[in-house]
């Protein structure tokens, strides 16, 4: 599990593999990836939309933005959690996800919040640091 904080709102992520939707002989390596939000901060908060820079394990770059998450624009209260599930498809058998959220408190005032990195690896292949 990854994890941040920022302005008082924690964004959890778990990645896992998912094998049925993957073709590794060709190039495709299909990943989903689990998101809790949650709002430890004193004020309500809408995640307004999001942003992703994906790094796939050649290091080429994909940037991902749009409003809200699979759709939709969640209000927290102080105290609330949101949790959604996405996923992503690779042509390589690793890579790296971070992004943010931009979100909107009570009163209007925007700020972003941090989505941690966290690595996509197939499971079962040793990993190489370079």
């Amino acid at each position: 599990m990854y994890s941040a904080i920022t302005h008082g709102i924690v964004v959890q992520v778990e990645p896992f593999f998912l094998a049925e939707q993957s073709d590794p002989r060709d190039d495709r390596f299909v990943w989903a990836y689990r998101v809790t939000i949650e709002n430890r901060s004193d004020a309500v908060v809408q995640l307004l939309s999001r942003y992703w820079h994906i790094t796939d394990g050649r290091g080429r770059v994909e940037e991902v933005s749009g409003p809200g998450v699979v759709g939709e624009q969640p209000e927290l209260a102080p105290g609330d959690s949101y949790q959604y599930t996405s996923g992503c498809p690779l042509p390589t058998p690793s890579g790296i996800m971070l992004g943010r959220y931009t979100m909107r408190r009570e009163g209007g005032t925007l700020f972003d919040v941090e989505i941690p990195a966290f690595s996509l690896d197939l499971p079962g292949v040793k990993q190489v640091l370079n």
